[in-house]
């Protein structure tokens, strides 16, 4: 249909949505329908009703079909100016023979016009009707007010627009800027003044977890009891099941680990419920048994409770096998489903092949159905091999759905299953599973991602060809992120071919990966809020999730100097015993979070990549003749001599302590780490593991010869000999106190000028002597990641 795409230009729609929208076989003949119905194929419209017209082609239900002509008339007429309005209309006349155009004008708010002043007078008098529990919670409050305020009767036909900026500047002049109040999941601290640059940063980073659910799209779904079903009664008994609540479910398939992506699905689907005070099932779709572990189950739940969701319930779709199965003995006495002999090559070329011919009914379409029932028996019974039979259903193979080709709804396998053993031998696929046991649960919001649009139509189908109760899906744009793999076979791949360590290495964006690497859940979940939720497919940088963990490390982790590559430096002036005690921020500015005391010595060691040899004058750091200051310490240290090995290699920095010169501010600090052994300092980490993008490239799988020639050589560098300062102690020590030393990732520092870190997995620590508050005699062995680099100051070369 490439025809199309200039037509559909012509209307307002971008190059890409024309495209995309020539290609979907179901809306792009629509959308040239009501294009015609509005006379704009050659001369084309103004965008504001071109949209309309996408809206309506793209929402417009079978029952309103009859009267398509008569909504786009009202359309082109200025009559319908908004989607709200389109949908008022769609609704209207679903199911009527005939339309009073005075009645319709009503429903749908024709002639009525809302003033931006009469938005900020309503939204003004809402707010001081609910003031006492606005000013209480403050911006949490914004969501669902947004939802309330959008529900009043007088501004039913309002821009949203207007209604949201009203709000906004309301709220704002209320309440002032967000500040610490307003953070999510954070807790208390004790008050404090805060400088106007410090609230300006931390307004910046809310984010109000509700809020995404009452704008947008999402804003436009259904209430509870609103989807229409082909029997009234089954919505009766699905309320007095439900209560009218809001009913969603998260349905991994636990054949493998869940990736970054699954983070939104978990968000959208638990976020949705619990904004709308309703409940969320997690739901394991365990429908093949080949595939399936227990490992995947277990970790499945563990991320979901680590990300901070826990389920209303947790089901499985084998916990309804036995129903399944009498639908479909149902489906076949209906007609409505058949079994078939052919082979899978042969069901590819029925249904057009590889060139997408004409579309053929198979030899078994039309097969008695005492026949289709005797067969399903014998399936059932065992007496087929694999791929021998199948039950397909009977829809229509001339859609221009694929999902309408007589998609399997059972296939026999004789793997055991992790749950019924081998108590079936028969399995029910996906396509005719999921929405029936959404059915089942009384789902009220299916939740999905796009690639899933074409199996709505299939999806209602099959619920109505059953009569049994019909939930709403709606599809929303899945999370990809640059410089990735999520195909579990390909991360199968690399993991088997030893070219990373497990599914949970810290490189790959498996959630057990990041989690590994230390990224905290709540980065994760902010991202994912912050991105919003839309129907549109988009590739996010990784360098926007790496700035959301920046960001939540940097009010939550304690600081620590630490040394990736030691040199020693020897204050000659500095007698052999000196000892001078210096208490150390656990943050800068920041007392609630407490402080650590450590020994400043004559010896101490600083990072050898804060000395050069040569010095320059945009160089600011240790250089023979030169002086920098020391974190926290009173002085600064002047180089004066190197000693070098035979090799010429530095073995140690001479250097004088300047506490006998009158005292100049130095340009810049270092950090440093002071060898003290009757203090236990330094502490000696046995392992830092630095991880950088595992792939060259954006997008690995467009890079010639596949993902795997883009990988990084690079992307893991171990350093052994890493060092810190004895604050070391006192922050794991705290850090047991609060965890019970549980996720042994939760421990994480901003190891100071260097960047983000995080205890291993293979850290191996004695917990009951931690608990006891004997730090070192506990830790056995210290491994640490690099959760994320420091911001990088462009401005800087030292």
């Amino acid at each position: 249909m490439e025809d199309l795409i200039p037509v559909f230009m012509k209307i307002g729609l971008s190059e890409q949505k024309a495209k995309d929208t020539a290609k979907n076989k179901k809306l792009a003949p629509m959308l040239a329908s009501v294009i015609d119905d509005a006379s704009a194929r050659d001369a084309g419209c103004e965008k504001e009703v071109g949209n309309l017209l996408y809206h309506l082609a793209s929402t417009i239900s079978k029952d309103a079909l009859a009267h398509r002509t008569f909504l786009v008339n009202k359309i082109t007429k200025g009559d319908l100016k908004t989607n709200d309005q389109v949908t008022a209309g769609i609704k209207f006349v679903d199911d009527l023979e005939a339309i009073d155009e005075k009645a319709f004008d009503e429903a749908t708010g024709v002639g009525i016009v809302v003033t931006a002043e009469q938005v900020d007078a309503i939204v003004a008098g809402f707010i001081d009707d609910n003031k006492d529990n606005i000013v209480a919670n403050r911006y949490k409050t914004l969501g669902p007010s947004l939802a309330n305020v959008r529900k009043l009767e007088s501004l039913r036909w309002a821009d949203g627009a207007l209604i949201k900026k009203a709000l906004d500047e309301q709220y704002l002049a209320l309440l002032g800027p967000r500040d610490e109040r307003d953070l999510p999941q954070k807790k208390k601290k004790e008050p404090k003044p805060k400088k106007e640059a410090a609230v300006k940063e931390e307004e910046t980073r809310s984010v109000d977890p509700t809020r995404m659910f009452f704008e947008g799209e999402l804003a436009k779904l259904h209430k509870p009891g609103g989807n229409k079903q082909i029997d009234p009664a089954l919505m009766e008994a699905h309320l007095k099941a439900t209560g009218g609540k809001v009913m969603t479910r998260f349905p991994p398939e636990p054949n493998g680990y869940l990736h970054i992506g699954h983070a939104k699905a978990i968000n959208v689907n638990f976020g949705y419920a619990k904004a709308h005070d309703g409940l969320c099932y997690l739901r394991y779709d365990d429908t093949n048994p080949e595939a399936e572990e227990e490992k995947y189950f277990t970790s499945i739940l563990d991320t979901v409770r680590w990300l901070g969701f826990e389920p209303w319930k947790i089901t499985y779709s084998s916990d309804y096998f036995q129903q399944l199965y009498e639908l479909a003995l149902q489906l076949i006495k209906s007609g409505l489903a058949y079994t078939c002999q052919c082979t899978g090559e042969e069901i590819h070329a029925n249904r057009g092949g590889d060139d997408g011919g004409p579309r053929i009914a198979c030899a078994h379409r039309d097969r008695p159905i005492e026949e289709t029932l005797l067969q399903f028996d014998h399936m059932k019974q065992g007496r087929y091999k694999e791929g021998e039979v199948t039950l397909r259903m009977k829809m229509d193979l001339e859609s221009g759905n694929p999902q309408f080709w007589d998609l399997i709804a059972y296939r026999v396998l004789y793997t055991p299953h992790h749950r019924t053993g081998s108590d079936w031998c028969i399995y029910p696929t996906y396509d005719y599973t999921h929405c029936l046991v959404d059915s089942f649960e009384n789902i009220t919001h299916s939740l999905c991602t796009t690639e899933f649009t074409q199996s709505r139509e299939s999806y209602y189908w099959l619920v109505d060809a059953l009569k049994v109760y019909k939930p709403v899906q709606w599809e929303y744009g899945r999370l990809n992120v640059t410089g990735t793999i999520m195909s579990k076979r390909k991360i199968l791949k690399m993991v088997t071919s030893k070219l990373v360590n497990d599914w949970d290495d810290p490189r790959l964006y498996t959630l057990v990966g990041i989690r590994r690497r230390g990224v905290p859940p709540e980065a994760i979940n902010n991202f994912v809020l912050g991105l919003g939720v839309t129907t549109n497919k988009t590739v996010i940088n990784a360098m926007r999730l790496d700035a959301k963990v920046r960001e939540y490390l940097d009010d939550h982790a304690p600081r620590l100097m630490t040394i990736l590559d030691p040199v020693k430096v020897v204050l000659t002036n500095l007698p052999d015993d000196y000892v001078e005690d210096i208490t150390v921020p656990n943050k800068p500015r920041d007392a609630s979070m407490g402080e650590h005391v450590v020994p400043f010595t004559k010896v101490v060691y600083i990072d050898r990549s804060d000395f050069r040899e040569q010095d320059s004058k945009d160089y600011y750091r240790l250089a023979p003749g030169k002086s920098v200051g020391l974190l926290h310490v009173k002085h600064p240290v002047r180089c004066v001599s190197i000693d070098k090995d035979a090799q010429g290699n530095i073995i140690a920095l001479n250097c004088e302590y300047e506490n006998n010169i009158e005292f100049k501010k130095p340009k810049t600090y270092i950090h440093w780490v002071a060898d003290c052994p009757a203090r236990d300092s330094p502490v000696r980490f046995d392992e830092v593991r630095v991880y950088e993008p595992l792939f060259h490239h954006d997008n690995p799988e467009k890079v010639e010869g596949g993902y795997l020639k883009d990988m990084n050589e690079n992307s893991l560098t171990t350093i052994k000999g890493a060092i810190a300062t004895v604050g070391f102690y006192d922050q794991v020590a705290d850090w047991v106190k609060k965890t019970g030393g549980k996720d042994k990732e939760s421990m994480r520092w901003q190891f100071v000028r260097t960047g983000y870190f995080c205890f291993d997995w293979d850290t191996e620590f004695d917990l009951e002597l931690a608990k006891q508050g004997k730090i070192k005699e506990a830790l056995r062995r210290t491994v640490i990641n690099r959760t994320v680099t420091l911001k990088e100051d462009a401005g800087k070369s030292s």
